[in-house]
């Protein structure tokens, strides 16, 4: 009898393990299919507006063609386009494509050894990121190609449809439909306009005649856990119109199968009939709303540091949700221009969202009405430090090129110190922007822990990076102020460094004293000092002039915006040979070089020469004399004289900024020229260092 007993009990046991063991393998989470593509593959051919997949090693061929920088026509290479921006390299990886609007002009650049082209404008575009799924997103795990047989018609052809003896059921809404009922299944032509004995006819056509009555477009929209739909179902609805695809029979002589989206059918006499659409997919007969790319005109990263401390109550609290909701919406927040992130502050600092939380005003403005007060006192100092060494990375949505802002919101004063940290985050190349509310007044300044704390922090002290506010009720009075200096990217003192903000102008010997061979090596020295520094159109920009007896603009400051186009630029300066005419050369530097500079740069003039001029380097006719020294035309050059082998020293002198020995140089042979590279660059990064903070 217990024998048995224990026998029941084993055998239950045993069917419990088992039945635990179904039931979670049937919850276990599915794994993420990725599929491969080539890199051939463009993401105009692929008909998912947004995808998960995987590029294979050597996409970064030159055959592969890319068009654009940051968004990218759909008539580019995926792969090569995720390699351009930086998420593979050339063993290939998995990437995340989203699809969006398209643009009236593509900018190229070279960047990860692709050089990507430039275009005027393409229908469509799309945006590359890493390889991980979005939060609420489902991921296909094979493609729709456009070329796809099996899911594209031809315009004009006739379609064929089995008609049933049934009628057709809903699954998600209950219709009647009228159709012909023969009196066996048959299949015949469709034409494109329905006999008129037809009350309803399912008939998708290529073409609009009288007879049809347009619609909005109809999509199949996923649920993507998000309060916007997403852009990239614009270019959908478009290649939906354009591909008119089969329906073929469903069951057992039941219902439809929607195979892909239609862009277009004909208003049904009846109530609307049932496409047969899956119970996860939905109608919209409403065109979607084009989402913003950004205002290209205003590419920062931003980070606001909000107050949240007790002092600043919770009416005062949601005031400053409001005003950041306002500066969003004024500011266009896009990919394509800035971007913003969100910290509270409390006793310690914490992120509400990152740089790539949210690409659009309105999710953004959503997401700020949820955050709630986190309490504590008012220490700025320590959140800016957070900011520093966490916020603006590549992780977080730091996107290199566009410069780093943090606003600091502040009611009152802070209670801790912010002058060390702040002045950690400038040298990292952060603006900080102070915004004080109701600021201490003469009874009220005996509590402040440190005195001028707004003056300690910002970039210049000037007035531009602070705004005083002297009441909660007043402040959406600066919105508008507040975003035109965020925006105005050439007065952000922090984002600009010694590498990246000058206009540097090289004055060349071209006289046959220097020679073929020499006049190589001397072209070597000023391609080595050119790409040390940050070269584009908003960066530092380089241009150069070649003298003997005469003068030759070999290239100016808005001929070339990369540092490889500019270094085979002055690979290609052909030697002149003649006279050296050194004054000349500098009022034509000033003239047609110098002149051109923008206000914002700093202008350098590296003048290089090998022998004593035949005129007067002292009074040339564009220049005039201050003690002793030369003052160019164009006022605020800062001139470099580098001297080989017989060029007269007194000369040199005189050319140079004061002091002499910190822009004067001299070598016995131009072999040695390279030995000056970095004591030049060291010399230009001292000079910028120094300059006042006011």
């Amino acid at each position: 009898m217990k024998v048995s007993v224990i026998a029941v009990i084993l055998a239950l046991c045993l069917t419990c393990t088992s039945a635990a063991k179904e039931a979670t393998k049937k919850t276990k989470k599915p794994k993420l299919y990725v599929p491969q593509i080539d890199c051939d593959v463009k993401a105009g051919k692929i008909i998912n507006p947004e995808f998960i997949a995987k590029c294979p090693p050597g996409c970064q061929d030159v055959k592969y063609r890319v068009y654009g920088t940051d968004i990218y026509a759909s008539f580019s290479s995926v792969c090569g386009a995720a390699i351009h921006s930086g998420i593979i390299d050339s063993s290939g990886g998995k990437i995340l494509v989203q699809k969006v609007a398209g643009h009236s002009g593509y900018k190229g650049s070279f960047s990860n050894g692709i050089r990507s082209l430039s275009l005027p404008r393409w229908r469509e575009s799309f945006i590359v990121s890493e390889g991980k799924p979005r939060k609420g997103v489902t991921y296909p795990p094979t493609l729709e190609y456009s070329s796809s047989k099996s899911s594209t018609v031809k315009s004009g052809e006739t379609f064929r449809k089995d008609y049933r003896t049934t009628p057709i059921p809903s699954l998600t809404t209950q219709v009647t439909t009228t159709t012909p009922a023969p009196t066996t299944t048959a299949t015949e032509p469709i034409n494109v306009t329905p006999k008129p004995t037809a009350p309803l006819m399912t008939t998708r056509t290529t073409t609009t005649t009288a007879a049809v009555k347009p619609r909005p477009p109809v999509h199949r929209v996923r649920d993507i856990g998000s309060s916007s739909v997403h852009p990239a179902y614009s270019s959908v609805a478009a290649a939906a119109s354009r591909q008119i695809q089969a329906v073929q029979g469903r069951g057992q002589n039941q219902g439809l199968q929607r195979q892909e989206p239609v862009a277009a059918f004909r208003k049904p006499a009846g109530p609307p009939l049932n496409l047969g659409f899956s119970s996860k997919e939905e109608l919209n007969p409403k065109p979607l709303e084009p989402v913003s790319q950004g205002n290209p005109n205003c590419k920062v990263d931003l980070s606001f540091l909000i107050d949240g401390s007790w002092s600043i109550g919770k009416r005062r609290f949601q005031i400053q949700k409001q005003f950041l909701s306002d500066v969003s919406q004024a500011l266009d927040i896009g990919i394509a221009g800035p971007l913003m992130g969100i910290i509270q502050y409390g006793d310690d600092p914490s992120t509400e969202f990152n740089l790539k939380t949210y690409a659009n005003s309105r999710d953004l403005r959503n997401a700020i009405e949820k955050i709630s007060q986190k309490g504590g006192l008012s220490n700025v100092g320590r959140a800016l430090s957070f900011v520093n060494k966490n916020f603006f990375s590549d992780a977080n949505g730091n996107r290199g090129g566009a410069p780093n802002v943090a606003i600091v919101m502040v009611d009152g004063w802070p209670t801790d110190k912010v002058e060390e940290a702040s002045r950690l985050a400038r040298e990292s190349g952060i603006n900080i922007f102070f915004v004080t509310i109701e600021a201490a007044d003469e009874n009220e300044k005996q509590n402040v822990i440190e005195p001028n704390f707004v003056d300690k922090a910002v970039c210049r002290t000037n007035g531009f990076y602070s705004i005083n506010v002297p009441s909660w009720f007043s402040l959406h009075k600066v919105v508008q102020l507040l975003v035109k200096r965020v925006c105005d990217t050439d007065r952000l003192a922090c984002s600009k460094t010694c590498l990246n903000s000058a206009d540097i102008g090289f004055v060349i010997d071209g006289s046959s004293s220097v020679g073929t061979g020499n006049f190589r090596t001397l072209l070597q020295f000023v391609a080595n000092i050119s790409k040390e520094f940050e070269i584009s159109d908003t960066d530092t920009r380089i241009g150069a002039v070649q003298y003997t007896y005469e003068q030759r603009l070999e290239f100016g400051f808005d001929k070339y915006s990369t540092k490889q186009d500019v270094l085979n630029a002055i690979k290609r300066i052909n030697y002149w040979s003649g006279g050296t005419s050194t004054g000349e050369a500098i009022n034509y530097a000033s003239e047609h070089l110098f002149s051109k500079s923008k206000p914002n740069k700093r202008k350098i003039m590296i003048l290089i020469t090998d022998g004593r001029s035949y005129d007067d380097v002292r009074v040339p006719a564009m220049t005039a004399h201050q003690n002793g020294k030369i003052v160019l035309f164009l006022q605020g050059v800062i001139a470099y004289s580098i001297g080989i082998a017989w060029a007269a020293q007194d000369e040199l002198e005189a050319i140079a900024t004061d002091p002499d020995k910190e822009h004067s140089f001299f070598v016995d042979e131009f072999d040695n020229l390279y030995k000056f590279v970095s004591k030049i660059i060291q010399n230009i990064c001292t000079e910028f260092n120094s300059q006042p903070r006011n």
